[in-house]
């Protein structure tokens, strides 16, 4: 069995391909992934901060 690993998206890219590597680990639409980061954004801005976070962290997919 394979162990799943999280990395930014190279195939569904927006910004950084953060959303789409969170959706693809998760295995759900990388619309939603952004729905929710956006909800959070507007919810007191902790969603801007966790974003860049996670772009400094995940690594990119070696596979690409």
């Amino acid at each position: 069995m394979t162990q799943k690993k999280l990395y930014k998206s190279i195939k569904d890219r927006k910004i950084s391909g953060i959303c789409g590597g969170i959706a693809e680990y998760f295995d759900i639409d990388s619309t939603m992934v952004r729905l929710i980061w956006v909800l959070f954004i507007l919810a007191g801005g902790s969603g801007i901060l966790g974003y860049i976070v996670c772009g400094l962290i995940i690594p990119n997919d070696p596979n690409y």
